[in-house]
């Protein structure tokens, strides 16, 4: 994978988004193009206009290549020391610290260091990586201000297929035994499962599955997302499927790229979701992230009828 250089403006953002999610005031990005290259990311069409892709000559949507900046940790620092307003910062939010081209340079480790070298600020680590155990020493130091979340979008029993849509993203296997390894050293952790793809991760029983490793982790909240149907991502994550032999999982993918099969399938996930969370966690713990403009007016509905645990986002 080709590796760009750019020059970002700023080290730590206000992120109104990521707040009405409930996980971060602050964001760090340490790039604009993700090395992970998951198929459906919607990342690529949030951020198509930065000029650094056309610095590069590539389009946003391309795979096969990463944008990173390895100076952000100079920034970072920065604002850390100058910003008097201090809260939590996501580390990272459109990109991953600990991505192949992120480690070459140690930024979220770099990152995650300035932060914490200023009081008041924590810090939330969300990736895909399981190298980010090789930075627990440091979270241990600061285990209280720190929250320790690996994204986990299938059960291990779908290794070989995420492996197709998350083709540069540690195996679900090892982002499992980084989280476990997280709680066994006592750092505070929560559960990631976003997105949770059709045919792939939305079943009953992969959702069980899920959500008992959000309870032996004792995570401390347990994100949810339907996967974004913004961009090109579905077609991306659909012919890559296919092209892999995945046809059935792909049928599914194609299955909700039309409002009203992606308002269903919706639907369908946070019921699942919440009776499972009743079953074997805790409903309060629960939170999934839903952007309903799309929804259908009568599965936005039968939603409201019991919207626990429902992060209600955008304009609607």
């Amino acid at each position: 994978m080709k590796t760009y250089k750019t020059t970002l403006r700023t080290g730590i953002n206000r992120t109104k988004e990521f707040e009405r999610k409930g996980l971060a005031e602050f964001a760090v990005n340490v790039g604009v193009k993700c090395g992970h290259a998951c198929k459906y990311c919607s990342s690529p069409t949030l951020l198509r206009m930065h000029r650094s892709f056309a610095e590069a000559g590539r389009s946003p949507f391309e795979q096969g290549y990463s944008i990173v900046d390895p100076d952000t940790p100079a920034r970072v620092a920065r604002d850390a020391r100058r910003m008097r307003r201090r809260g939590m910062v996501q580390v990272c939010t459109t990109v991953d610290g600990w991505s192949p081209e992120a480690r070459d340079e140690d930024l979220g480790r770099r990152c995650v260091e300035a932060i914490l070298a200023e009081p008041e600020w924590t810090v939330r680590i969300l990736t895909k990586s399981a190298a980010v155990v090789d930075d627990f020493d440091l979270f241990e130091r600061h285990r209280d201000r720190v929250l320790v979340g690996l994204s986990i979008t299938a059960p291990p029993t779908k290794t070989d297929v995420v492996s197709v849509v998350e083709p540069y993203a540690s195996p679900l296997p090892d982002r499992m035994a980084a989280l476990k390894k997280a709680h066994e050293r006592r750092l505070r952790t929560y559960a990631m499962f976003c997105p949770l793809l059709p045919g792939i991760a939305d079943a009953p029983s992969d959702i069980n599955e899920l959500v008992q490793i959000a309870v032996d982790s004792h995570a401390e909240e347990m994100f949810v997302e339907p996967v974004n149907a913004r961009g090109p991502g579905l077609r991306v994550t659909q012919e890559a499927l296919e092209s892999h032999g995945y046809g059935r999982e792909a049928e599914a993918i194609e299955g909700i790229r039309r409002a009203a099969t992606w308002s269903s399938y919706v639907a369908r996930v946070i019921r699942d979701v919440q009776r499972s969370v009743r079953a074997a966690y805790s409903i309060d713990k629960l939170r999934i992230l839903l952007y309903p403009s799309r929804l259908t007016p009568s599965d936005l509905k039968r939603i409201r009828r019991d919207d626990a645990g429902v992060v209600w986002l955008g304009r609607s």
